[in-house]
């Protein structure tokens, strides 16, 4: 018998040998968990992650804790504690003593999305209505949403602050409950010491994750970044690894920070393209150009200088893109669907995920290192690859995107260290049987399209390919030969069928990818091609070219004075026109207006009253007065004090507009003082 012949034989046996995954979660049942808690009328207590020193873990962080440490609920730690508020401010959370900024980096970009946000944290929660001390959380964990579910009990010192993660606004408790649900699912919390962001963006989302190092970053980053600001993605970077340090410029080494905006502004000697970091520690921040005490925003027109720059040491700051490549390393953007640096508009993507197993002295082959090693032993995945009917007569190659994900080796995260891992692309012939495994001599005769520029240690690695029609072979491996591991392997594209060599591929069913808001990026990516600049005329040409689903018969007529209004409000550099980036933040408000005139238009009239319109400026999370609001009827609505949807769109947008200004400008909270021009430009131009 050969070896071939032999290893077959051994292979076919080894893969009905493998088993799940060593690193299972307990299967709690919680609807069955509050249940029980309120019929016995008591608060839960999670016996598999206990209020105990067994839950924070074992190592340097049992350093860090006070010397006496207590486990309270948030009842306890405050007389009206709240589970969540979406009137409170998006990015409101602060890292505690766990080294964990690369999962806080993290969840606050998921913040950034409150659908998303949702998915992860149900806010249905809370500590009043059905209150047991149970909670749930949702983590997409290798191809599949689970639930962790967790006491309500938090590590707390003596004076009964939070150790770990905490709000700034000391009745919320959603983080912290979720760093527990997280802490569990890792292991413990010791287990949430040092990761990457693209980890925790990864098992917040189920999305795909692009890595950019930065110091090779390539010539179109701020494109890059300007098609994944107006997509759906959640974007994370991180400083030169190492031991964490503050530096004289203010930032942070071995530190991870969210990206929350971009923004081209024009100085007197041209543009400046600027992105926006939150450091998550809720405070310490860069202090070079652009920072908040930079006079570099003496280059601006008041009014944007206004808008833009907030004064408070809340960890949120501004740098130049240049600055950022200059002292960032790597750059993570996850996105919910890939495709993200070319959109092709009509198609579906599909996905197809498959688990496999690297089985020492079977199917642990090692990287691919000279011809005759055992490299041709790895788990072997064909992949077909055609155009769809839309698309069939176009030149471009398809677009193909392969994930690699490892699953722990251990119940706890950082027990055992991620491997290096990779995979190689080979092109098969048309005459391959499709059910038999390549040979050694496959391997000794075709060199591979694509292979590993480098192997990572890391959760997933991934790559964007364009390949022509065909069939190919997908090679996953870890860098070393005779190193156990499972794997969860996903291909994504227009059109495709992927299964393991050797198992049944009808077994490997594809998934269409449906997002809520793939349409809206196909919009924005058509837009983005057609304006990259927007004046009045163009704005109203968009919005009456749109359908207010929500509005039903009474559709919105925007007139070029209206749109001439809005663009005053969002213009901020006097330009006459908005970017795109500023189009996309219109685009979220006009979808919030949208939302809150449709709700409380009970009647469908199409118009709101004083009592309706007094109700949805509080919905949408604005502190007026009484007497403003009548104000602000009186000069945007009609002579019957009632306003209509453009005209509330208007509305909004100028209180919105001046709330932040305010909040950019007040020193105390209570008053601003402003110069002249400041003046004029905030009262006049707007």
């Amino acid at each position: 018998m050969s070896l071939w012949s032999s290893f077959r034989g051994k292979w076919q046996l080894a893969r009905k040998n493998v088993v799940g995954s060593s690193a299972q979660l307990p299967k709690e049942d919680y609807e069955v968990l509050l249940e029980n808690c309120r019929r016995n009328h008591c608060l839960f207590e999670d016996n598999s992650f206990p209020a105990t020193l067994s839950s924070i873990g074992q190592g340097p962080l049992l350093q860090k804790l006070p010397a006496r440490l207590h486990w309270k609920r948030p009842p306890e730690l405050h007389r009206n504690p709240r589970f969540f508020s979406e009137n409170t401010k998006r990015l409101d959370l602060c890292q505690g003593v766990v080294g964990d900024c690369w999962f806080l980096a993290a969840l606050q970009a998921l913040t950034l999305h409150q659908d998303i946000l949702s998915r992860v944290v149900p806010l249905n929660q809370s500590f009043t209505e059905n209150y047991a001390g149970i909670f749930r959380f949702w983590f997409w964990h290798f191809g599949n949403w689970v639930p962790v579910v967790i006491d309500d009990r938090l590590p707390v010192n003596e004076a009964g602050q939070l150790v770990f993660v905490s709000s700034t606004c000391k009745n919320l408790f959603w983080g912290a409950l979720l760093e527990k649900a997280y802490a569990k699912l890792c292991g413990s919390y010791e287990d949430l010491q040092s990761g990457q962001v693209s980890e925790a963006l990864v098992d917040f989302t189920g999305g795909v994750t692009m890595t950019i190092n930065l110091t090779e970053a390539p010539a179109n980053l701020w494109t890059i970044l300007t098609l994944a600001s107006y997509s759906r993605t959640l974007i994370g970077c991180q400083t030169v690894s190492g031991r964490e340090r503050v530096l004289e410029n203010g930032l942070v080494d071995g530190h991870a920070y969210t990206l929350t905006g971009i923004r081209k502004v024009t100085c007197r000697h041209g543009p400046e393209y600027l992105v926006k970091l939150r450091n998550p520690w809720g405070k310490v921040e860069w202090k070079g150009d652009w920072s908040d005490s930079s006079s570099k925003w003496e280059l601006l027109c008041p009014k944007e200088k206004i808008l833009l720059l907030r004064k408070d040491e809340d960890g949120e700051f501004w740098m130049t893109l240049q600055d950022f490549k200059m002292h960032f390393v790597l750059l993570f953007i996850c996105k919910l669907t890939p495709g993200l640096l070319r959109q092709e508009a009509g198609q579906r993507w599909m996905c197809t995920m498959q688990e496999g197993r690297w089985i020492k002295g079977s199917t642990a082959g090692g990287r691919l290192k000279s011809p005759r090693n055992t490299f041709w032993k790895n788990p072997q995945f064909l992949l077909s690859v055609w155009k769809p009917e839309s698309v069939r007569r176009s030149l471009h190659p398809c677009s193909v995107l392969i994930s690699l994900l490892q699953k722990p080796r251990c119940r706890h995260r950082n027990q055992k260290p991620h491997l290096a891992i990779g995979f190689y692309l080979f092109r098969v012939g048309k005459l391959y049987g499709k059910q038999r495994r390549l040979s050694p001599e496959f391997f000794w005769k075709n060199v591979p399209l694509s292979r590993p520029e480098r192997f990572h240690a890391e959760k997933e690695v991934s790559q964007e390919l364009w390949l022509d029609p065909g069939t190919y072979l997908i090679v996953p491996c870890t860098s070393e030969a005779n190193k156990e591991l499972e794997f969860v392997l996903r291909v994504f594209s227009r059109k495709h069928t992927f299964h393991e060599i050797g198992s049944d591929p009808h077994v490997a069913v594809s998934k269409e990818i449906v997002e809520q808001h793939e349409e809206q990026d196909e919009f924005f990516t058509k837009l983005f091609a057609k304006y990259p600049e927007i004046n009045a005329v163009q704005l109203q040409k968009i919005l009456n070219n749109m359908t207010w689903s929500k509005l039903g018969c009474t559709q919105p007529v925007f007139s070029l004075d209206a749109c001439q209004g809005i663009l005053a409000l969002l213009d901020l550099n006097a330009s006459g026109t908005v970017s795109i980036q500023e189009f996309r933040d219109l685009w979220k408000q006009l979808m919030l207006c949208q939302d809150i005139f449709h709700k409380q238009d009970s009647r469908q009239s199409g118009y709101l009253n004083w009592d309706q319109m007094r109700a949805a400026v509080k919905e949408a999370g604005l502190e007026l007065t009484d007497d403003v609001c009548k104000l602000m009827l009186i000069r945007y609505g009609s002579p019957n004090l009632q306003i209509d949807f453009v005209q509330f769109v208007h509305l909004m947008l100028r209180a919105e507009n001046m709330e932040d200004a305010f909040q950019n400008l007040t020193q105390d909270g209570k008053g601003i003082y402003l110069q002249k021009p400041e003046w004029l430009m905030m009262t006049l131009y707007s």
